[in-house]
């Protein structure tokens, strides 16, 4: 059986707007769309590793396989999901945030000297729509994942604005470079790809049928 799941953003959810279209836009397909619960263990306590064994889990049995579409720290999660498990057989990765410690450390400044002083930053929390905070551990235990770019011989397809913030879209460019197996396609549009999300739709419907 192949799988077909979603992998929601940092200080979201499995009913972020992109998951919730995905899943819409393929039930009128007949295709069944699993979104993921990523925050876990909890969202204070948030870990890469664990949201990489939660994606595994969900893949199935040893002969079940998945095709996974990630935004953004889904995107990373799915990536790096892909690298560890063969049963992944094709991604989709929106504004996949690779490079994220050395990112966040350069965005913050100040802001992550006191996060890794006191343990705690406070984030807006985009699930329940107000504040939360997140431990030091999430960044630390990203720096043991997230080493270099995710080596991956799978079909890919990344989407990434040109107008992203938050992960600048040369990071995916960078990753694509030289690899046959990367295909590249760059947006008028910011982090959040919400201008965007038909496009998204069509060229999920185009990459993703010949997997599923």
């Amino acid at each position: 059986m192949v799988r077909f799941l979603y992998c929601h953003g940092f200080a979201s959810g499995p009913r972020s707007t992109k998951g919730v279209a995905f899943d819409e836009h393929f039930a009128a397909k007949g295709v069944r769309v699993d979104r993921l619960n990523l925050r876990v263990p909890s969202f204070e306590h948030l870990r890469l590793s664990a949201m990489i064994e939660v994606t595994r889990a969900a893949i199935g049995g040893p002969d079940d396989r998945a095709v996974i579409v990630g935004s953004s720290l889904g995107g990373l999660t799915a990536a790096r999901t892909a690298e560890r498990d063969p049963r992944v057989v094709a991604l989709m990765l929106l504004a996949p945030a690779f490079q994220l410690v050395a990112r966040w450390k350069d965005q913050l400044g100040p802001a992550w000297d006191e996060w890794q002083r006191t343990g705690w930053r406070e984030v807006s929390d985009y699930t329940t729509g107000g504040p939360a905070r997140v431990d030091f551990g999430f960044v630390e235990d990203v720096a043991a994942i997230d080493v270099g770019f995710p080596d991956l011989a799978i079909p890919t397809l990344v989407m990434h604005g040109i107008h992203d913030d938050a992960v600048p879209v040369d990071h995916s460019r960078r990753f694509a470079e030289g690899r046959a197996n990367v295909r590249l396609v760059e947006l008028d549009d910011g982090h959040e790809l919400a201008a965007s999300l038909p496009r998204l739709l069509a060229e999920a419907d185009a990459f993703l049928p010949g997997f599923l």
